[in-house]
């Protein structure tokens, strides 16, 4: 499709102009027109080229990041409201933006937007920058003519949802840590103290006690063999990000998550949260509980609880409630179920699916903040049976011997 370049005049009266995709000039001036554009003059033009950044500037350059589209709802906010028309907003946007991946996304928007295209469907171009919940609540502002109050929901709801990233990281970085330290105690143990041990044991001459045989062998396997253990290591964690990448690995994945003795439950809380702020952004903006339940399937992060969303869906579109498709997901405790069955009946369901999520972001604060004293006697009790392991199998030898050697006496 041939393109032509253009100049007009907006609706403040400025001076604008770029290139446009089109049939015929007629069909550019109508695209003009539509995003309030007077045209000037509209002449013939060859397909515009423009420089992009070399493959190492590529590479080296920082990815677009949650941060970089919550500083987008909130400025796009800022300057709707102040009544910046959407293009001019964009070009501020683009000059202020740090990230450069992130400027040309926005360029691009313009680009696109000078097409004559929506903003939602230029946003669906960039299902990694934005999700299909924020291509679709964009949508829905474009469709009720409050887009500036969307773009709010939408920074109030992407915070939401950094805050409880942040929060399940808490809860799994504790644990993780430790598990960690303790893998690395043990390699450093069989491999450079208990050889050290054993050739002093060498010259004794005497039956070792079982134990030390125990760890003496086990200490010799690592020594032996840990270049082959390395790349088992590496090949396993090789194969279990390729498991995790196929949709069945994943879901058995997400469900064991929500297993995970302390850490399970916080994670399913922390879910649960960004699942029901969602849910509640979606029926205050007039979306249909159908197409707001597809919709906030794909936010969760979860493919366990996304499935069960799901069901919730596919019942409601048979006509059940709200209420009875929670109660067959069996995530939701009965508090939670009350509240869904009084927002029902009272037609606030988005006001209570709001104040779900605050529950559940307090229980997760509550239980992060607990997690430390949960942790800690089982760490105990790990670390104390490893230490007296080690120290029966190191000490036993030399206390036989004394005790020999005091014998002769």
């Amino acid at each position: 499709m041939p393109h032509f370049s253009y100049k007009g005049r907006d609706r403040q009266g400025q001076l604008v102009e770029g290139v446009l995709e089109g049939a015929d000039s007629g069909t550019v001036a109508g695209q003009l027109f539509g995003i309030g554009v007077s045209p000037i003059e509209i002449t013939p033009s060859s397909v515009p080229l423009r420089a992009g950044p070399g493959l190492l500037a590529r590479l080296n350059e920082p990815k677009v990041g949650h941060t970089e589209v919550l500083l987008f709802c909130r400025h796009m906010y800022t300057l709707l409201k102040a009544g910046v028309p959407i293009m001019g907003a964009l070009k501020g946007l683009q000059e202020s933006a740090e990230n450069k991946a992130f400027s040309r996304v926005v360029q691009d928007l313009r680009e696109n937007l000078d097409s004559g295209h929506e903003l939602s469907v230029c946003l669906g171009r960039y299902p990694k920058v934005f999700d299909p919940f924020y291509v679709a609540m964009v949508r829905v502002g474009e469709l009720t003519g409050t887009l500036e109050e969307v773009f709010l929901r939408l920074f109030t709801h992407l915070e939401f949802e950094q805050f409880m990233r942040e929060q399940v990281k808490s809860a799994v970085r504790y644990p993780s840590f430790v598990l960690v330290t303790m893998a690395m105690a043990i390699v450093i143990i069989n491999i450079f103290v208990i050889p050290a041990f054993a050739k002093i044991y060498e010259g004794f001459k005497t039956e070792l006690p079982a134990i030390t045989k125990l760890l003496i062998a086990f200490s010799n396997f690592m020594v032996a063999w840990w270049p082959v253990m390395l790349v088992a290591l590496a090949a396993a964690v090789y194969g279990f990000r390729l498991w995790v990448a196929i949709p069945r690995g994943r879901l058995k994945w997400d469900e064991f998550k929500m297993k995970i003795p302390i850490a399970g439950p916080i994670v399913l809380k922390a879910t649960l949260a960004r699942f029901s702020r969602s849910l509640s952004l979606a029926i205050r903006s007039g979306v249909p509980a159908v197409q707001a339940l597809t919709m906030v399937a794909n936010t969760v992060d979860n493919v366990y609880v996304a499935r069960r969303i799901e069901a919730m869906r596919e019942g409601v579109e048979r006509g059940e409630s709200v209420l009875k498709t929670a109660l067959a997901t069996g995530i939701f405790t009965p508090i939670v179920l009350q509240m869904v069955a009084v927002g029902e009946e009272t037609g606030a369901l988005d006001d209570l699916m709001s104040e779900i999520a605050d529950m559940y972001q307090r229980d997760v604060e509550y239980d992060l903040k607990s997690l430390a004293s949960q942790i800690e006697p089982i760490l105990v009790v790990v670390l104390g049976v490893m230490v007296l392991i080690l120290a029966l199998g190191v000490f036993l030898p030399i206390w036989d011997l004394g005790t020999a050697a005091l014998g002769k006496k």
